[in-house]
């Protein structure tokens, strides 16, 4: 059964019937406005293996002290202490993951190819904190195995 879906392209953007595994094809490839269902479940799975890798990350004994993981209701808190504290939530309206850093500041991230894409700079939220959090725990730290961390390309 075919499904209408929004198709961005140079010219703007139009609606076209296709069948549901073209559309998963086209969200992969970045072409297509992910519907609210779709977004819901992405940015859910991705909030969620982020909570459960930073529980296990702040358990370790080069965590600082009085670290912390909550996330509640679409947002995702990885408290360090005295180092600062992370905020990523996802945005429904906008269809973003939103990110606070103590470190680099907010940044809003779309999803593009099969992962979250800071469109300013083309680098990932995965990477993003990886790359952080290799500096604050001083060891390497990589994320790209978790739900939608890494590029479909």
């Amino acid at each position: 059964m075919a499904t209408l879906y929004s198709v961005m392209d140079t010219l703007g953007s139009s609606t076209v019937e296709m069948p549901p595994l073209m559309h998963i094809q086209l969200v992969s490839m970045g072409c297509v406005t992910l519907d609210d269902i779709t977004f819901e479940h992405v940015s859910e799975e991705t909030l969620e293996s982020l909570t459960e890798f930073l529980d296990e990350l702040v358990e370790t004994e080069e965590c600082p002290i009085d670290a912390d993981v909550l996330y509640s209701t679409g947002v995702l808190t990885l408290n360090l202490g005295e180092v600062g504290t992370y905020v990523i939530n996802k945005q429904s309206p906008n269809k973003q993951i939103w990110f606070s850093s103590p470190f680099s500041g907010p940044k809003r991230y779309d999803f593009n190819n099969g992962t979250w894409v800071y469109k300013h700079d083309g680098i990932c939220l995965h990477d993003c904190l990886s790359d952080e959090l290799s500096k604050i725990f001083k060891r390497n730290i990589d994320m790209s195995m978790l739900a939608y961390g890494k590029s479909n390309n």
